[in-house]
């Protein structure tokens, strides 16, 4: 299994991306994606209720019902943040690690994660698709024309 991660600076670019691979045969249960909550830069929108698939006035908002597992975390040093998919799991227990520490978790090195959480914090868009060798070019490709940067497997 290997885990194909870019950075998006656009979410429409992102969730295009994402459904591309979900219509591809990806199931949702392999696609991940964070971002900070730009539009509600505060601890406000942590009270909502997120595990029906819905997300208001975040950053992943037309997304989040790509993936049943829906998160709002605060993350030391980066703030606000929503993540859907097996990275929200991994954020949510490792929140004082911040994102590369649950990126670490899916199997990225440490220097990767630590830039992958800096492009965040920053605020681009993270999506990050584990799959089988075979679907690896494939799911790089929806990421490269879709305006991904830093396209990478690990």
């Amino acid at each position: 299994m290997s885990t194909v991660i870019g950075v998006f600076d656009e979410q429409g670019n992102a969730e295009q991306a994402l459904k591309q691979i979900k219509k591809a045969g990806i199931s949702e249960d392999k696609i991940s994606m964070v971002a900070r909550d730009e539009e509600n830069n505060d601890t406000g929108y942590m009270n909502q209720n997120l595990t029906n698939g819905t997300a208001t006035g975040g950053a992943l908002g037309g997304l989040a019902g790509l993936a049943a597992s829906v998160g709002a975390l605060a993350i030391p040093g980066i703030g606000p943040i929503l993540a859907v998919g097996p990275i929200a799991a991994g954020l949510s227990g490792a929140a004082a690690g911040g994102i590369a520490g649950g990126l670490v978790d899916m199997g990225i090195p440490e220097e990767r994660g630590n830039y992958y959480e800096n492009e965040v914090k920053s605020g681009k868009i993270l999506a990050a698709v584990e799959t089988e060798e075979d679907k690896v070019n494939d799911i790089a490709s929806h990421f490269r024309n879709n305006g991904a940067s830093d396209v990478e497997t690990h």
